[in-house]
């Protein structure tokens, strides 16, 4: 692969949302900057909630042109018209769900920081493969993908690469030749001012 430009925006939902203020301040920062794909990424388990959710998001998403995606439910893509889904266990359902929504929907896979699992996943149809956390962070087991991954997949496979998780400006400077899209999620929501937030992110990839 060729050197990478500069990464496209990702952005990934907090885990749980007001649906009375989010789509608001979700369309303002789409408004702010250029986006590629939003990822609903809800921690509830209830289905209403979640429909609620994707229709609510989907209302920003679509007028805009960008893709929606959720994470893991799969039923929920062509339910509710969303663009495709994120999978969270690496290579191992990514043919089923691939043959299941057919070759137009998105498919992404997240692989952690493991080389072996995102060609795997590549192999069996993924659209994208995503490695993270880069950042440390308090969460997961402490594992971190590292800036080596990167340069090797740019390098050698030409499926796009999503670098998530604790990014920063250090680690955004980095990435800004080796990775295809940067998905932002706490980065940006836990900030006073989301948009600038983003804006300021954005800026260290050149």
């Amino acid at each position: 692969m060729s050197e990478i430009e500069r990464p496209q925006t990702y952005l990934i939902t907090p885990p749980e949302l007001d649906l009375e203020s989010f789509p608001t301040l979700l369309a303002s920062v789409l408004d702010t900057q250029d986006v590629a794909c939003v990822r609903i990424a809800l921690s509830t388990q209830d289905e209403n909630q979640i429909i609620k959710a994707c229709d609510a998001l989907r209302d920003v998403t679509s007028p805009r042109d960008i893709a929606l995606v959720i994470a893991s439910h799969v039923r929920m893509v062509e339910k509710l018209g969303l663009d495709g889904v994120h999978l969270v266990d690496g290579a191992r359902s990514v043919r089923k769900v691939r043959e299941e929504l057919g070759k137009d929907a998105i498919v992404g896979a997240y692989c952690a920081g493991s080389r072996h699992d995102g060609l795997n996943a590549g192999e069996a149809g993924a659209d994208y493969i995503s490695f993270g956390p880069v950042g440390q962070s308090p969460l997961g087991d402490g594992e971190t993908a590292e800036i080596d991954l990167f340069k090797w997949w740019s390098e050698v496979v030409e499926i796009p690469v999503v670098a998530e998780g604790g990014l920063d400006e250090e680690n955004l400077a980095t990435l800004s030749s080796i990775s295809d899209f940067v998905a932002f999620g706490p980065e940006i929501w836990n900030a006073d001012d989301p948009s600038e937030r983003l804006k300021s992110l954005v800026a260290c990839l050149g």
